[in-house]
């Protein structure tokens, strides 16, 4: 969705003078140097499956590299990264929702900011129906909502409210158990799930019959625009961000919310001071999406039940106006040969 929908800039420019000087070749229409091997997380949502797979392609067609994806979780996967180095490149991550897995890895110089993923960001939060928020105009912000039981009911216990939660290992869903643990409701239960196809179905099955119900969930996502769902609003207190909300095992939570998240992609310390990847890193620092853009290739991958690889194909051949502002002509030229 969406978890950080943990942020601030961060400066790398040590990690890319190499590929400043590659950036001059390819300018020219020089011939690339070698990109040797990278690995691609892949996280458990359809944007960022569908921008690691993008990745993936245009890295081999275009640059030859022997690039793969590796399956995995926003913090499992950054944890990864800062203590072993690998994954190589996490192409979608928020570090504003990451707490001090990333500062800390940050800080020591094991991970850092090689591009943005998404331009205009992403946004978290609890979210509602659409026809609850219309038949319920007063109900706004996540305290409105809690105020209401009755009308998110729970289905293990129709007596109490329900929030549903995202799976474990996503930054969201860290943040969702301690605002639920901060607001300290007792006529509401967290139901968490399993599975990102879990959270997606408990909201198809609510939407479809026309039930209430409070999910953890972020936009972009294709499922939003099937399902239009309305964000509750709440505020966004920063030191206590750092301080307790993105950290599971803080034992006194305030009531504390997501503010808008900036996008990016992160790289391994180990990666970015290779001597063959000056390429693939002046690739990541011109490649970025729009919230429109990748919402278009999720929603073709939800009507055609695709995976990301089918979805990269389809982006590939289908919206070559974005990505060829990405990259030289002459590496355009050899992606469309691979097509």
């Amino acid at each position: 969705m969406k978890q950080e929908r943990v942020k601030g800039e961060i400066h790398v420019k040590h990690y890319l003078f190499s590929a400043i000087a590659v950036g001059v070749l390819m300018s020219g229409g020089v011939a690339h140097a070698a990109c040797g091997d990278i690995t691609l997380s892949v996280f458990s949502w359809q944007s960022a499956e569908a921008m690691a797979n993008v990745d993936a392609y245009i890295l081999k067609n275009g640059y030859g590299c022997n690039a793969t994806t590796v399956a995995g979780d926003t913090v499992p996967t950054i944890t990864a990264m800062v203590e072993k180095g690998q994954p190589d490149v996490a192409p979608e991550a928020t570090p504003s929702l990451l707490g001090d897995v990333y500062t800390n890895g940050a800080a020591e110089g094991r991970i850092g900011q090689i591009g943005t993923a998404i331009s205009d960001g992403q946004v978290s939060g609890w979210y509602i129906p659409q026809y609850i928020a219309d038949a319920h105009p007063d109900i706004k912000t996540v305290e409105d909502a809690m105020k209401h039981p009755e009308l998110f009911p729970s289905p293990e216990d129709p007596s109490k409210g329900a929030v549903i939660q995202g799976p474990q290992g996503w930054g969201d869903t860290v943040v969702t158990a301690q605002l639920f643990k901060g607001l300290n409701n007792p006529n509401f239960v967290m139901i968490p799930t399993g599975s990102a196809a879990a959270l997606d179905g408990a909201i198809s099955k609510a939407y479809e019959q026309k039930q209430g119900i409070i999910a953890q969930y972020w936009s972009p996502t294709s499922l939003l625009v099937k399902y239009p769902m309305v964000r509750l609003a709440m505020a966004h207190d920063a030191e206590e961000w750092k301080r307790c909300t993105t950290i599971q095992d803080c034992p006194d939570p305030k009531p504390n919310y997501w503010k808008e998240a900036e996008m990016v992609t992160l790289a391994s310390t180990g990666f970015t001071k290779r001597d063959d990847v000056g390429p693939a890193l002046e690739y990541f620092k011109n490649r970025s999406w729009t919230q429109a853009e990748v919402s278009k290739v999720m929603a073709w991958m939800s009507d055609n039940q695709a995976n990301g690889e089918d979805g990269a194909k389809w982006f590939i051949k289908n919206m070559p106006e974005v990505w060829t502002k990405w990259v030289a002509a002459d590496i355009a030229d050899k992606i469309k040969a691979a097509e």
